[in-house]
This record gives structure tokens, C-alpha cells and sequence, in this order.
């Protein structure tokens, strides 16, 4: 899928191996695991295939998001949009939500 960060930090968190953006370097790696597959994926339904990224969709004001697990504590929040045909992931933030 096509993927557009919504903030630079998290565009270096993926692309630049020594920055962590604040977070602890397991946070870090599951976010780079977690951008690999979200490339790889065709569609939406790739992600609720996979069971163990608890893939949702959130509710009240944050309905037009989506969510993922990154650990037991962070989800990384992303925005699905499409622009002349084509879907793409906005990657919105990384956060505890709860």
C-alpha cells in the first residue's frame, strides 16, 4: 500500500535505524515490523487477516481512524484515505489511546 506519515518523526522513526523518536528501541522495532507489512499489504483486509495486530476501528470522534497494536501499551493510530483511485495509509501517530 502506498504511505504517507503525517509526521517527520515518524517518517525518520522508520527510514533512520539509530532513531528511536522518544520511544524505546522495542517500540521502535515493532513500529519498522509494523511499516514493512503495512507496505507489503494490498488492501485493508490484509490487516484483518492478521490477527495479532488487533486492527480496529475506533469510534466517536476518532471514527474516521484505525488502529494496530505495536505492544500491549501502544497503538500505532493510521487514517485511510484515497485520492484518484488509489488507497493510501496515513500514518497518524503512535499513542496510548486508553
Amino acid at each position: 500500500m502506498d504511505v504517507r506519515h503525517a509526521d517527520r518523526k515518524l517518517e525518520r522513526l522508520e527510514t533512520e535505524a539509530s532513531f528511536t523518536g522518544g520511544f524505546g528501541p522495542d517500540v521502535a522495532r515493532a513500529y519498522r515490523r509494523r511499516m514493512q507489512y503495512i507496505r507489503s499489504a494490498l488492501d485493508e483486509r490484509d490487516f484483518y487477516q492478521m490477527k495479532s495486530l488487533h486492527y480496529e476501528k475506533l469510534k466517536g470522534r476518532r471514527s474516521h481512524q484505525r488502529s494496530m497494536r505495536l505492544n500491549d501499551q501502544l497503538r500505532l493510530v493510521i487514517e485511510l484515505e484515497k485520492q484518484a483511485g488509489v488507497r493510501r495509509v496515513v500514518i497518524a501517530s503512535i499513542e496510548d489511546y486508553h
